[in-house]
């Protein structure tokens, strides 16, 4: 599936990746987008972002990781950061796409590692009409839609408390599929994604890439390699964008200092860390704090 041409990389399909969708959880209408597209979405990846469909009607074929897989109607779909896929939609399929931001995922399911686990693994999951999650999964989605719309207080604990809710029924339904696991799985995503969980283990602590290589046992070069290739960037690249978006949160959303947010995430001395931050931004962590107080986002 890999030619000599830059696979496509979009955060959501057919629009450019902003800075400020590093952090955030998407939800639309599956046929806003699509119908667009002639319901073809062609080979792309996501680099930083699961996607979770819920098909409510029609259905779709999907090609993951160079996997087939088949979702009919009252099902739900998990396609993987970093996952080249394309998606062959029946004309007028209806349901909701939920992109999420990979640090999303791993701070609002931070108490069990299973529910970021399933959003690792592509996969389709039929939802029969006994199912517990028949009758919520859908209004999960539809909740999450209303509440990104308006301003109503507590919508960010609101939204978080249904995208948590809908890990909870994916990971429910993966324990007792009976759909096998995809045979196959390309090397580079294997690898971006066991570093992305050794990031997420220890990027508070200023590790070395050399630390990281080792701690999933390639050398430097070759992570390099596979971050190039299945995120578009260097891994220490992908290491940054991390801690960024832990120090944008903390910015945005704690009364912690400036000095303090440093410190959480290893920068010892605030000036390093204001360098850091000003040279990747483009402003220093005060500014972006006093500019980012009308900017709405919805995030960790």
């Amino acid at each position: 599936m890999q030619g000599a041409k830059p696979i496509p990389s979009f955060y959501l399909y057919g629009d450019a990746q902003r800075d400020e969708d590093l952090d955030t959880i998407h939800v639309e209408q599956i046929r806003e987008r699509s119908m667009r597209h002639d319901w073809i979405i062609h080979p792309h990846v996501h680099p930083d972002h699961v996607q979770i469909l819920w098909i409510s009607e029609g259905g779709a074929r999907f090609v993951i990781e160079g996997e087939p897989l088949v979702a009919g109607a009252r099902s739900l779909v998990v396609q993987p950061a970093g996952a080249l896929h394309e998606i062959r939609f029946e004309p007028g399929t209806e349901g909701r796409v939920i992109t999420v931001a990979v640090s999303y995922v791993q701070t609002v399911a931070r108490d069990d590692p299973r529910l970021v686990a399933v959003t690792r693994t592509p996969g389709v999951y039929a939802v029969a009409d006994d199912s517990p999650c028949a009758g919520t999964v859908p209004l999960y989605f539809q909740q999450i839609m209303t509440e990104t719309t308006w301003e109503a207080p507590g919508r960010r604990m609101a939204i978080r408390g249904c995208f948590v809710n809908i890990l909870v029924a994916l990971m429910r339904l993966s324990e007792n599929r009976t759909q096998s696991e995809p045979s196959r799985q390309d090397r580079d995503f294997e690898l971006v994604t066991r570093y992305r969980a050794a990031i997420e283990r220890h990027f508070r602590e200023q590790k070395s890439l050399a630390f990281y290589a080792r701690s999933i046992g390639v050398s430097t070069q070759r992570l390099n390699l596979a971050c190039r290739t299945r995120a578009g960037r260097t891994a220490s690249e992908v290491l940054y964008d991390r801690i960024l978006v832990e120090a944008k949160r903390c910015l945005l959303y704690t009364e912690m200092t400036v000095a303090e947010i440093g410190h959480s995430i290893g920068y010892d001395d605030p000036a390093y860390f204001n360098r850091f931050f000003s040279k990747r931004v483009g402003a220093p962590p005060g500014s972006f704090r006093a500019d980012a107080a009308t900017t709405r986002r919805v995030a960790g």
